[in-house]
């Protein structure tokens, strides 16, 4: 018997006070069909009320898609997530002490998964020592009327670890392109598979119901078996989506590249402005060495796999990404975790393993503001709670890390003009502060561990030893005491040989970055 009934008869089984699990990574995967559903119900009938929701990703596009349809009050008691940028009402629930909210990092919620699976009691990782979700400095915890400990301090063979204990979910809301009658799901038209094999397990073994949205439903036994990502007999309802609500990201409809099915010209593509964006990307790019396995976070991080197509010199290294993508050239905005030209795509649950397990050479990630010690917050500013996705796991286990951002934030206008900045207009929002509000980044332990740390802005870089940031190089155009330093909450010290950054990265045309990266070792702690 065909499991496929209506999104709104599906989300019927979401009973008051249940626990919700939605897959889900920022632009794409996301059950929208069955949110769309489950917030209908809702405001109907003002059930189902009181849930408790563990989302990886907070999936949306800022205007109210994906995860955000569950920001009515009353639906969501408590929200455990680990990246909630896309996701602006949520945030604002939080942010009001309207509900309880945990931020944990994304390779432990993927993970966290299939423990729930093998029925063993959480995740143990270094991941999260020293930052705010260490239950010595915060636990996870968003807000004020946030009080249960879901983060354990341990001890093992004689080393500090952290545990993640595992949960029950009732009901997991996921997403396929295919099921056939019995509800084996493919996924061939997705950017990814992400967690989706562990995830269905997790809430079958726990007695849930597993809720899959597909574009189509085929006859049984008419999917290739080595394409079935998801078996059927762990999928309790099938729900055909409209096409409007499963496209494969919030930004495109379908890309055959991004699902793995065509290959682009990357000559081809026309090459991008030269901006602050890109002038980041390209000093960012020259920490790259020959045979690196590389990270990229999201924002300005995005750039330096522009600049690496720009240049040409995508095969002296290699880009990966959380979403489980390795080899090309990653997508960014709402198609962020999407590659063009990938090699290899594998559940996210395993590129984390890799991440962790220190299989990183190198990782670029957002700045949000640093203070005078080097520690780092991207997680809560003020009245946002963006989250911290991956960052946990690939700041902690990369050898080096690369920070990228814009040095003030605010309305800006920024240009590069005849070979220098041009600062028309700066921001009124100091990044670089006496003390950041929340530890996402301990450059301390950081250091401790070996690990080279540099902050590239598109006015100064600093590097980051045991006693915080050292200014070493400054852009063109610029003065030192105006542009910089009155720009700062603390004075850096500054390197005897502060120096202006490279002179080709403020032209057109390229850099010549193949013969930077074949030349550029020791360069974070030269």
């Amino acid at each position: 018997m065909s499991k496929d009934i209506s999104a709104a008869d599906a989300v019927a089984c979401i009973q008051d006070g249940m626990t919700l699990a939605v897959d889900g990574f920022v632009g794409s995967v996301c059950p929208e069909e069955l949110l769309i559903a489950l917030e209908q119900r809702f405001l109907d009938t003002q059930h189902p009320a009181g849930l408790t929701v563990w989302a990886s990703t907070g999936s949306g596009d800022t205007r109210g898609k994906g995860l955000d349809r569950l920001h009515h009050a009353g639906i969501v008691k408590r929200l455990v997530v680990s990246y909630l940028n896309l996701n602006r009402k949520l945030q604002k629930r939080l942010v009001d002490n309207e509900i309880e909210g945990y931020l944990l990092p994304l390779g432990v919620m993927v993970q966290m998964y299939r423990e729930i699976a093998a029925g063993r009691p959480g995740v143990i990782t270094h991941v999260g020592l020293g930052t705010f979700v260490d239950p010595r400095h915060g636990g996870g915890r968003v807000n004020a009327i946030t009080k249960g400990d879901i983060v354990k301090l341990v001890e093992l063979e004689g080393r500090e670890w952290l545990l993640y204990p595992t949960f029950k979910p009732d009901v997991g809301l996921l997403r396929g392109s295919t099921a056939d009658e019995d509800g084996n799901i493919s996924m061939e038209r997705e950017i990814a598979t992400f967690q989706g094999p562990s995830f269905a397990q997790a809430v079958h073994n726990s007695g849930g119901k597993v809720i899959a949205q597909v574009e189509k439903v085929v006859p049984r036994g008419s999917i290739h078996p080595r394409r079935v990502v998801i078996p059927g007999h762990l999928v309790d309802h099938v729900v055909i989506s409209k096409p409007e609500n499963h496209k494969q990201t919030f930004q495109v409809a379908y890309n055959p590249v991004f699902a793995g099915d065509e290959k682009v010209d990357v000559a081809s593509i026309e090459p991008m402005p030269l901006d602050i964006r890109k002038l980041v990307g390209r000093r960012a790019a020259m920490e790259l060495r020959r045979g690196d396995v590389v990270n990229l976070g999201v924002g300005f991080p995005e750039f330096v796999a522009t600049v690496a197509r720009e240049e040409g010199v995508g095969e002296l290294f290699t880009l990966t990404v959380e979403s489980g993508s390795t080899g090309g050239f990653p997508a960014y905005g709402l198609s962020f975790g999407a590659a063009m030209n990938a090699t290899s795509v594998i559940d996210h649950t395993y590129q984390f393993d890799f991440y962790d397990g220190g299989g990183l050479d190198i990782t670029f990630v957002g700045l949000a503001e640093m203070d005078r010690t080097g520690n780092v917050n991207v997680s809560r500013l003020a009245n946002r709670v963006p989250g911290i996705g991956g960052f946990f796991n690939v700041t902690q286990s990369a050898d080096r890390v690369v920070f990228c951002g814009q040095f003030t934030a605010g309305d800006t206008d920024i240009l590069v003009e005849d070979g220098r900045l041009v600062i028309r207009k700066d921001g009124d929002v100091t990044k670089f502060v006496e003390a950041v509000e929340q530890i996402t980044f301990n450059a301390g332990v950081a250091i401790g561990r070996g690990q080279g740390v540099l902050v590239v802005t598109e006015r100064a870089v600093f590097r980051i030893d045991a006693d915080g940031p050292v200014l070493v190089e400054i852009a063109p155009g610029v003065d030192l005491e105006r542009d910089i330093l009155a720009k700062m909450a603390f004075r850096p010290r500054i390197a005897k040989d502060l120096r202006e950054m490279d002179a080709e990265l403020f032209q057109d045309g390229t850099i010549g970055l193949a013969a930077t990266i074949t030349a550029s070792e020791g360069r974070i702690n030269e």
